[in-house]
């Protein structure tokens, strides 16, 4: 196999990673005003923490795999990473801008004990969470879909040309995807009150995600998809039922098993189809971007798969190991007086360790 072809697939690998783990890190903080609002401001913050505790050991280390997505761009394929992110620069700055916002959300909600001061933060997670969620959707819809490029290689359109319908259908789908993933992932970590509205919240939201997620895959595929994209499409829809039968039947860990699968087959389907291109023309065909004239040099390419065999193993073994220590279920008695400070993740990790917080998680 080409060198070419083996990181084209470990790009696929690094935004399936990316999708499936901060996926529902966008659907949690998105999910915090409607499954984080309690009987009164006692309680919705309480309930707001704890939905920030599941996800808090895990946000930060789950934005490295897009930042090693990208990396691995612009080594392996840099006419791909110079005509991206100069074609698609304003929404790629929309989205970096709403990371850094969603990620002093995270870190600063906790340092004083004021109402407004949590509200004002609690807005930057929710907006730094939906437009992320939205925006990647826009983007990937446009990537596979093909844009304007010319014999230079250039970008030619503007922000305009990527809110084109199929682009704008790709954000919704994968805003309501990552809500769905969220919610089961909420269901997944949590118990009580919270872990049952999780329940009922991710079945309503799936049922839409499905719908949309269906019409945007047939309509990618009808234009440029083939026969693997297709079974790969058809996959990801079954799995997505599967795993909202799962929730609707309270087995979170399937459930979330689903959910994670149907995302990962969704981006391995837009993936094939956009092979062996890796930002097609809609120009003219001869000047999109394939896997061959946007690559770097072989010996670059060797290089970098030496480093990738010898860290890939690495990097999956340390982030299972996180993701098993920080397994148990958390509800709104585990949370102290906020007057008492914690870092987001600190509070789970404190019950982990005393082996305070319920039990591992397990299907009923």
């Amino acid at each position: 196999m080409e060198l070419t072809v083996i990181w084209f697939i470990l790009i696929a690998v690094l935004w399936t990673g990316y999708f499936v783990l901060e996926g529902f890190d966008f659907g949690v903080g998105m999910l915090l005003p409607i499954l984080g609002k309690g009987r009164d401001e006692l309680d919705t913050d309480n309930r707001r923490r704890v939905l920030l505790n599941t996800i808090g050991p895990h946000w930060d280390g789950n934005e490295v795999w897009v930042l090693t997505a990208g990396g691995a761009t612009f080594a392996a394929f840099p006419h791909w990473y110079a005509t991206l992110f100069s074609g698609f620069y304003l929404p790629l700055l929309l989205i970096l801008v709403a990371l850094i916002i969603r990620n002093m959300g995270f870190e600063y909600r906790h340092k004083r004990d004021d109402d407004q001061w949590r509200r004002n933060w609690d807005l930057c997670i929710i907006v730094g969470s939906f437009l992320p969620a939205l925006l990647w959707g826009v983007a990937f819809a446009n990537i596979v879909a093909g844009v304007p490029i010319n014999a230079d290689k250039e970008y030619t359109g503007n922000l305009f040309t990527l809110l084109n319908p199929l682009g704008l259908l790709g954000g919704v789908t994968t805003l309501l995807l990552f809500l769905t993933h969220g919610a089961v992932f909420v269901a997944l970590k949590t118990s009580g009150e919270i872990r049952e509205e999780a329940r009922a919240l991710a079945w309503k939201v799936g049922i839409a995600a499905a719908v949309v997620a269906v019409v945007f895959l047939v309509w990618v595929m009808m234009l440029t998809g083939n026969t693997g994209s297709w079974i790969l499409a058809v996959l990801a829809a079954v799995a997505l039922v599967v795993g909202l039968l799962m929730t609707r039947l309270g087995r979170d860990g399937l459930a979330f098993t689903g959910t994670a699968a149907a995302i990962a087959l969704a981006v391995w389907a837009l993936f094939t189809a956009l092979f062996p291109d890796v930002m097609p023309s809609s120009t003219d065909p001869a000047w999109s971007l394939t896997h061959e004239n946007a690559a770097s040099t072989d010996l670059t390419l060797k290089i970098m798969t030496g480093a990738a065999v010898v860290f890939t193993p690495i990097v999956l073994a340390y982030t299972a190991w996180t993701y098993w220590i920080f397994r148990k279920r958390i509800s709104t008695h585990h949370i102290p007086p906020a007057h008492e400070p914690r870092e987001v993740g600190e509070l789970e990790a404190e019950h982990v360790a005393a082996g305070e917080v319920g039990g591992a998680h397990r299907d009923r």
